[in-house]
C-alpha cells in the first residue's frame, strides 16, 4: 500500500540498519477501517523485488485500492490542529485584530471564514498523505494516543488521507504544481491515488517511540 525508503524520507528512524518502510492493509473494513499492518525491512535484504504490485482479488470498495504513484517528497513546517492548543492561543486567535486573515474571497463560500477556518485550513496542518506531522481533528476531540504495551503517548508514523488540497488549502499546493495557472489546476486533485478513507477522512498510523516492535494504533479522522 505505501513504500517508503530512508534515503527518501530521512525523519523515518528505522529500528536498527532497516532503512524501508513497508504498510500493507486488507482491503475491507476490520470492523470500519482497512486493518493495517508495519513492516520495517532493509533494502537490500530484498533481492527478488516484484515489478508489478499485486492486486488482491477481492476488495470492499475501489477507493481502499491505491492507484500505484511515485512520490516526490518535500518537506513542509506544519502547527498544531486549533484543537490542540491551549485556550489562551485559542482566545488570541478567534480575535480578528490579533491578526489578518489570508484567505482569498474564491476560496471560500459566501460564508466568511473565520481565523480558525484560515488556520486550521491553510495555516496549520498539512493535507494529503505525510509522514510525521499534527493530526487534523474534525470526528472527535483530541484524545492521548497510548501504547497499549507499554503506556507512552505515541509518535505519528503516516497519514492516508483521501485527499490533498482543496479549494480552501492553496497554501498547500506542492511545489511543483506552483508554477502552474490556478486555472489549470485541479481544486480538489483527490484522484492521485485513488484512496477513500470512510467518506473522505484520514486514516492515521501511530507507533511507540519506546519501542517500534509494540502494536502500531490506527486512528479515522
Amino acid at each position: 500500500m505505501a513504500q517508503l525508503y530512508l534515503r527518501d524520507v530521512p525523519s523515518l528512524r528505522p529500528p536498527g540498519s532497516a532503512d524501508l518502510l513497508q504498510v500493507l492493509w486488507c482491503p475491507f473494513d476490520h470492523p470500519a477501517l482497512p486493518r493495517t499492518a508495519v513492516f520495517w525491512r532493509t533494502a537490500a535484504s530484498v533481492t527478488d523485488a516484484l515489478t508489478t504490485p499485486p492486486e488482491p482479488p477481492a476488495i470492499q470498495s475501489a477507493g481502499y485500492l491505491p492507484q500505484p504513484c511515485l512520490l516526490s517528497p518535500e518537506v513542509v513546517t506544519e502547527y498544531p490542529h486549533s484543537e490542540d492548543l491551549d485556550d489562551e492561543v485559542r482566545r488570541q486567535m478567534k480575535t480578528c485584530h490579533t491578526w489578518q486573515v489570508p484567505a482569498e474571497p474564491d476560496e471560500w463560500d459566501e460564508e466568511e471564514p473565520t481565523p480558525e477556518d484560515v488556520y486550521n485550513s491553510s495555516l496549520s496542518v498539512a493535507p494529503g498523505w505525510k509522514v510525521g506531522g499534527w493530526t487534523r481533528w474534525g470526528l472527535t476531540d483530541p484524545h492521548p494516543r497510548l501504547c497499549d504495551a507499554c503506556g507512552t503517548q505515541m509518535d505519528s508514523l503516516l497519514t492516508i488521507a483521501s485527499s490533498e488540497w482543496g479549494e480552501t488549502s492553496k497554501s498547500w499546493i506542492p511545489r511543483e504544481d506552483r508554477g502552474i495557472s490556478r486555472s489549470r489546476l485541479d481544486p480538489y486533485p483527490a484522484e492521485s491515488t485513488k484512496v477513500q478513507i470512510a467518506d473522505g477522512n484520514n486514516l492515521h498510523l501511530y507507533i511507540c517511540p519506546a519501542s517500534l516492535e509494540h502494536p502500531h494504533l490506527a486512528l479515522i479522522q
